[in-house]
């Protein structure tokens, strides 16, 4: 599919980088806040359209991932929006628990300050 129709048309027709993966944002259904960040490949984005929860791709462990599949945080996805150019996904969910492994609500629970991390309290 061309650019144009890739910007204005109606056809989902996602637009993977080299490594056949799109960036994932996801935040809060409810608040907005911004939960994580990750990567999804065609099988990932068709399991999370018809699954209803995200599955991403491991560039670590080259695999599926569906989060919360061993912790049992899983994300229900409430809404599943793409960009204009169709190279990243933004998805809005209901989180089951903590989006982070590390037990925080978001992986992005550290600001920069000064050149040094902060965590929210």
């Amino acid at each position: 599919m061309n650019a144009g129709m890739r910007e204005s048309g109606t056809t989902l027709d996602p637009h993977y980088d080299t490594n056949g993966l799109i960036t994932a944002v996801v935040t809060h259904a409810g608040s907005g806040e911004v939960l994580m960040l990750a990567h999804m490949n065609a099988e990932a984005l068709a399991a999370t359209l018809e699954g209803g929860e995200a599955t991403f791709w491991s560039r670590s462990r080259q695999a599926l991932w569906k989060k919360g599949e061993t912790s049992g945080n899983v994300l229900r996805v409430v809404e599943a929006r793409i960009d204009c150019d169709q190279d990243a996904v933004w998805l809005r969910v209901e989180p089951a628990g903590p989006a982070c492994h590390t037990g925080a609500p978001s992986c992005f629970y550290r600001r920069i300050e000064d050149g040094r991390l902060i965590r929210d309290a």
